[in-house]
């Protein structure tokens, strides 16, 4: 297939990428704009180690065919911080809560949880589970809870004292 030019945002800046039509989105990110903070897992949109915001939407960033970008907007973990270069709340409470083990699937944990606390404010344990669907092999999952209720001011104590 013939390589052709997509346009779309990126964090806010708008890009332009040469590539064939089926390329997942994932590649055209970490290979052609150098955005490698998400991450690849599994190529089959089951783990969600790739998950960026497409048009303010979760999305699994290696099942999305570039040609289905044009005009959109998408979201990175590098797009997270703030023009000053603060920290989202989630990936601070992501720190403060000591999350990460190995690391790999956090972008995608963040961008999920991020994305479920901009559809619903302060989540219930519910929502979380039924939105936090990516696989951490390091098993964080209790850890990942506590730092989205941190995110949202539902659980200020949850980050003290305990690991």
């Amino acid at each position: 297939m013939a390589a052709v030019a997509i346009d779309f945002k990126v964090n806010g800046k708008q890009v332009s990428v040469e590539a064939d039509a089926d390329t997942p989105l994932l590649w055209a990110l970490r290979e052609e704009l150098e955005l490698t903070g998400t991450k690849f897992g599994c190529g089959i949109a089951a783990c969600g180690a790739c998950s960026v915001h497409v048009d303010g939407q979760i999305t699994r960033s290696c099942s999305v065919p570039i040609s289905d970008i044009a005009g959109k907007s998408v979201t990175t973990i590098e797009g997270l911080k703030s023009a000053d270069g603060a920290l989202h709340k989630v990936q601070q409470a992501w720190i403060d809560a000591q999350v990460p083990q190995c690391g790999y699937c956090q972008s995608g944990q963040i961008m999920a949880a991020v994305a479920l606390i901009e559809a619903t404010g302060s989540p219930s344990d519910a929502q979380i589970d039924e939105a936090m669907t990516n696989i951490c092999r390091c098993g964080t999952y209790p850890r990942i809870r506590k730092a989205i209720l941190a995110a949202t001011g539902q659980a200020a104590t949850a980050l003290k004292g305990e690991a």
